[in-house]
């Protein structure tokens, strides 16, 4: 690569790649295209260091899509509500992002049903989670250059990636888990919860963890909650304090069982000692489904 060549003109080089993989990140054109435009301001002031950084052995394409992937991160983090969980998602939930009416490439990716299926899917991970299987898995990114985007080892950044792949490929809903380390994890998080210590919390949370809830939840006064620092400030209260610890589906997780009846599971994610994500369930036709059993504590 010659070493003066800018950042902007090697944004422009790899325009087209830079919206493709933006709008995988994102699932909408609309905000790929805010994505790309941030992602140039960026490049564009820092051109005066741009001749150090590309004598680096960076690819040549390598400083613009790490660039691209933290501006889509960022925007993925800042959404006020994560979108319908697993057990939300139903046969209309594709997204619809908006017409590409002018541009045949887009509207040959719109027709595409799979290309549609995966957004579904993506739209139940975390951002974390999404950014390293796209990266990794659709645009060949090595693990070593995810790792420092997602702040995480590359070989954390791998487990992230087989997460998504495993769910995309229909073969995981939960991971498997080390259960007795997971148990103690969420045994940890109902502990520092019952006591309010949001400390404690934040440090069992994966910094991209979602909080999820059913319709029927929701009804109960349950929200959603993404980011380490709000789902802690949102576990706790009464319900922490009745939950009981119980292996729902094979995998750790909590129940709140007023007189003797489930009226709340609490389903976790567990990943490397951290929280990804929880879902909560309070649909009495989902919950007599599950294989819930209470434990001990």
């Amino acid at each position: 690569m010659d070493a003066h060549t800018l950042p902007a003109e090697l944004f422009e080089r790899h325009r087209p790649r830079l919206r493709a993989l933006a709008y995988r990140l994102l699932g909408s054109f609309d905000e790929a295209d805010d994505a790309l435009q941030e992602t140039r301001l960026r490049l564009s002031r820092s051109e005066t260091e741009a001749t150090e950084a590309t004598e680096a052995t960076e690819p040549p394409d390598a400083r613009p899509t790490a660039v691209v992937a933290r501006v889509c991160l960022d925007l993925l983090r800042a959404r006020e509500t994560p979108r319908a969980g697993p057990w939300d998602a139903g046969d209309d939930a594709a997204p619809h992002p908006p017409d590409a009416a002018g541009d045949p490439d887009e509207r040959a990716l719109l027709a595409d049903s799979a290309e549609r299926a995966l957004l579904v899917v993506l739209d139940t991970v975390t951002p974390a989670e999404r950014l390293a299987f796209v990266l990794h898995d659709l645009f060949s990114v090595p693990f070593e250059e995810i790792a420092p985007i997602v702040e995480r080892t590359p070989a954390a950044a791998r487990q992230l990636a087989v997460r998504v792949r495993r769910r995309v490929q229909g073969t995981e809903e939960m991971p498997e888990p080390d259960l007795p380390r997971q148990r103690e994890v969420v045994t940890a998080f109902l502990a520092a919860a019952r006591s309010g210590d949001v400390d404690v919390l934040r440090a069992l949370l994966d910094p991209d963890v979602v909080l999820r809830a059913d319709a029927e939840a929701v009804r109960t006064g349950a929200t959603g909650a993404h980011g380490a620092d709000d789902v802690a400030k949102t576990f706790s209260g009464r319900v922490a304090r009745a939950a009981r610890i119980a292996t729902v589906d094979g995998a750790a997780g909590l129940v709140w069982a007023p007189g003797g009846e489930t009226r709340v599971v609490f389903g976790f994610t567990v990943l490397d000692d951290r929280i990804t994500s929880i879902d909560v369930l309070a649909d009495p036709g989902r919950l007599h489904r599950l294989e819930l059993e209470l434990l001990d504590e």
